[in-house]
């Protein structure tokens, strides 16, 4: 075999140990990843609850494409931060960690500084991480850290009344 031609066939077979080591080590990330806050897909979410502060809850639901607040009479909510409160089931979570290693009241989670209820399932957020712009949420047991861009914030009063 040639000089040239072996160089060519370990240059290949350098080239491909590394492709195969990329692969697996994205496998691997992939399988490790700690996923999202909720199995839900945030366009199916069609009822919507939220709690913050001394506030009453509100509850919401999506007819027709639309999020309405279902408090009394209908009134027509905004579209855009129901969109966002929704996303908040696909947030990426940072870090899961079982309930039971932290104490509620220190995290915020006794009583929770928000509450989001997404179909039914129950989301409490907790106060902000001293590690940076996270926060604590309570899931089914579990306790995550997520970005604090998720947190709910109360409603602002711009929804209009139906005719």
């Amino acid at each position: 075999m040639r000089r040239s031609v072996r160089k060519r066939l370990l240059l290949l077979l350098a080239a491909a140990a590394v492709l195969a080591f990329a692969a697996w080590q994205w496998r691997q990330e992939n399988r490790e990843a700690p996923g999202t806050l909720l199995a839900l897909e945030p366009s199916a979410i069609s009822h919507v609850e939220v709690h913050t502060g001394n506030a009453p809850t509100e509850h919401y639901a999506k007819r027709d494409g639309h999020w309405y607040r279902i408090d009394g009479a209908a009134v027509r909510a905004d579209d855009g931060r129901l969109g966002e409160l929704t996303e908040t089931a696909a947030a990426p979570v940072l870090r899961w960690r079982p309930a039971s290693d932290f104490d509620p009241a220190r995290i915020g989670l006794t009583p929770p500084s928000a509450t989001l209820a997404l179909d039914g399932h129950s989301l409490d957020f907790g106060e902000i991480s001293v590690t940076g712009p996270q926060c604590y949420v309570r899931v089914d047991g579990r306790v995550a850290l997520v970005s604090v861009r998720y947190m709910p914030r109360a409603s602002r009063g711009q929804a209009g009344k139906l005719p």
